[in-house]
């Protein structure tokens, strides 16, 4: 299995300063600073975005593994992954991430839907790497 690689850079100071992320594959490179992470309607990225959209496709792919085994295949599964930073004491923290995914499946009842797709939260790789954090999942069949 490869090892992925991602950056950052940050020049200046927290408040001022301003940075770039970048994975290695060339697929995003694209700035981020302090107004991105503590405020909204800015149009540069943060940290807790980047895990939302690995959170989300992780998932989302889990998912489809599980329906695939099962001889299942999803029309379209959607994702959103809803990722909480809150102060914690002196420091910042992520809090809770909330999953929320509906899914087009042919042939599947909601229960069975229900059951991969929390198999698939817990075991997704970033879900297992986010364990300390509080993931809360509504899945729909639509």
């Amino acid at each position: 299995m490869p090892t992925q690689k991602a950056e950052a850079e940050w020049k200046g100071n927290l408040a001022q300063g301003g940075g770039r992320l970048k994975v290695g594959s060339g697929a995003f490179d694209g700035p981020y600073s302090f107004k991105s992470r503590f405020e909204e309607g800015q149009s540069a990225t943060n940290p807790e975005e980047l895990i939302g959209a690995a959170h989300a496709g992780c998932f989302t792919m889990a998912l489809a593994a599980q329906l695939s085994r099962a001889g299942l295949t999803p029309t379209r599964i959607h994702t959103v992954a809803k990722v909480k930073l809150e102060k914690v004491g002196d420091a910042f923290a992520i809090t809770r991430i909330d999953l929320e995914t509906e899914a087009a499946i042919p042939g599947v009842d909601d229960a069975t839907f229900q059951k991969y797709a929390l198999d698939a939260k817990q075991n997704c790789p970033v879900s297992k790497a986010l364990a300390g954090t509080t993931i809360h999942l509504d899945a729909k069949l639509v």
